[in-house]
């Protein structure tokens, strides 16, 4: 059993996958600001650890996992007014995880599990929409663990849960531990805390980061991250995605 990248393979490596054994992990993350301190990809670089984390688990369970290349442009209309933010219209976004799904089904794929780190109320609801309409289809099984809704919330940070956790302790803490040169770390150390809950301000109907009272596009403490919460917080999305797959599977 091994951790498989797609985008490495050929065409007859992936027709020779033992489709019994064998879940496609695609990663979800988006192009959006982070603050000043953090990357445009953060979030698919949290998608990304939380894929492998959850595929080094599925490996020693005894699966195959064919890790899909991460799906970065999607709907980040909170950040759009900052420069560097990608956005595109809900839709677009339900209907390029559908063509995912079809394009691996029609190829023997039986199983696709979604490891999402990207938070905008739109992205999320064209997620859902995209899972719903592949699960009417029938043609694989589809797993998304949501990690805003229960049971998978109450296991992150105490910051994740309050709502501030925009390029916060909870996201600075997991880059840091992936990806520790894309922090600009002297600058996170001096960022004052912003308080502000980001998951109340949605819903208030605020629809901007800076709407929400978020004008660098941070929420929470990141002067606080560390790179031991970010691996901590990684083997909790990890265990969240296996979990989520074994339970789907298993049913």
């Amino acid at each position: 059993m091994a951790l498989l990248r797609l985008f490495d393979l050929t065409w007859s490596e992936v027709e020779n996958l033992d489709r019994s054994r064998t879940i496609a992990v695609l990663p979800v993350g988006a192009i959006e600001a982070h603050g000043p301190h953090l990357p445009l990809g953060t979030d698919a670089i949290i998608a990304e650890a939380m894929a492998e984390s959850g595929a080094e688990r599925l490996v020693r369970a005894g699966y195959d996992v064919l890790m899909l290349p991460t799906m970065t442009y999607t709907a980040a209309r909170f950040g759009a007014g900052f420069a560097g933010t990608v956005s595109l219209d809900g839709e677009a976004v339900s209907a390029t995880i559908v063509g995912i799904a079809r394009s691996l089904a029609a190829h023997g794929i039986q199983v696709l599990a979604l490891a999402n780190s990207h938070l905008d109320p739109v992205h999320l609801q064209s997620l859902n929409t995209a899972v719903n309409g592949v699960r009417k289809e029938a043609r694989l099984q589809v797993i998304f663990p949501d990690i805003t809704k229960k049971p998978w919330a109450s296991r992150l940070t105490e910051e994740f849960k309050s709502g501030a956790c925009h390029a916060g302790q909870y996201e600075t803490s997991i880059v840091l531990a992936k990806r520790p040169q894309l922090v600009h770390d002297e600058l996170r150390r001096e960022l004052p805390p912003n308080p502000v809950s980001l998951s109340a301000a949605i819903r208030e109907g605020k629809a901007t980061f800076s709407e929400a009272g978020g004008p660098q596009a941070y929420f929470g403490n990141p002067a606080e991250a560390s790179s031991e919460e970010g691996k901590n917080t990684i083997e909790i999305l990890g265990a969240i995605l296996e979990e989520a797959i074994i339970a789907d599977i298993s049913t």
